[in-house]
């Protein structure tokens, strides 16, 4: 079962609601039986090699076997998801369980949300890389709030008494996603393909640095329409330079068919976070801001 990206649903509703923090991670099924255990990736293949610390799964589990929903997640440092590790597996990942499809040969696919909650609460015992984290009827604000906070990804909103679509995209599953605006530079930008093939792909966007270096921070290649992609190229275009205004330049994977511009134009972008590398990531263009 997969979600809508969306946002929180109207207030009067809450309560109709049920809220879990959303985990930056791989959506995962396990299935466990007779104290074996095999991992299942979003697109079906078998990932149980690549994860080790989680074959004793079956240990905390309350039952002889069962199938779960879930993601596995990296922690960083201060204990926040984190994606880019979770790619590299750079530590153990841990498998936060949120859903169960089937218990002792048992479906429970057509038990409503709650009961599907409760029941998965009673058939795990929390292990070092596993664990079922808690879910709140209503306070959807608040805990997309503290989530902002916290630096986490946002949050999912479940409909009580829905009951389980294995490989639908169902509206009774709703992802809200924290989101963060930043202003950058645009120091160049990328030649457009297909329906953009006049205009650009995406913007290369920097950031002040010490001694007035612009420092590369990746590319932004959604959130415009069709005038701000005229507009935007034609200002580009009056801008153009041959040489990279970026110190160090950047990866060659970005500056391959870079053309490049003064960097005389800010912007406002919305991201999901900063990568280690300093890079955007999911970055969605706001607006042009005089650069400061």
């Amino acid at each position: 079962m997969k979600a809508t990206l969306g946002s929180l649903p109207q207030a009067h509703n809450d309560d109709l609601w049920a809220y879990e923090i959303k985990w930056d991670g791989y959506r995962t099924l396990a299935f466990v039986n007779a104290g074996r255990m095999r991992l299942q990736s979003s697109n079906g293949l078998d990932v149980t090699p690549k994860y080790p610390e989680l074959t004793q799964l079956s240990t905390g589990l309350n039952a002889g076997s069962a199938i779960l929903d879930g993601e596995l997640v990296v922690l960083d440092q201060h204990g926040h998801p984190s994606f880019e590790m979770m790619q590299q597996h750079a530590s153990d990942v841990v498998f936060y369980m949120f859903d169960v499809l089937q218990v002792d040969g048992h479906d429970t696919i057509e038990l409503p949300y709650e009961q599907r909650r409760a029941l998965l609460g009673g058939l795990i015992e929390p292990g070092s890389h596993w664990n079922v984290p808690a879910h709140h009827i209503g306070g959807g604000a608040e805990l997309l709030a503290a989530t902002a906070a916290m630096g986490l990804e946002g949050v999912m909103a479940k409909r009580l008494g829905s009951l389980y679509q294995p490989g639908k995209r169902s509206p009774n599953w709703f992802k809200i996603k924290n989101r963060r605006r930043v202003e950058v530079v645009i120091g160049g930008f990328t030649p457009g393909t297909g329906n953009r093939s006049s205009t650009f792909g995406a913007l290369l966007v920097g950031l002040d640095g010490p001694q007035n270096a612009l420092t590369f921070a990746g590319g932004v290649g959604t959130g415009f329409n069709h005038n701000t992609l005229d507009s935007l190229h034609r200002q580009l275009l009056s801008l153009r330079r041959e040489q990279c205004p970026f110190q160090p330049a950047p990866p060659t994977a970005y500056s391959r068919d870079a053309i490049w511009v003064d960097p005389q134009l800010g912007a406002t972008i919305e991201i999901a976070e900063f990568t280690n590398e300093g890079f955007v990531r999911h970055a969605s263009f706001i607006a042009l801001t005089e650069r400061r």
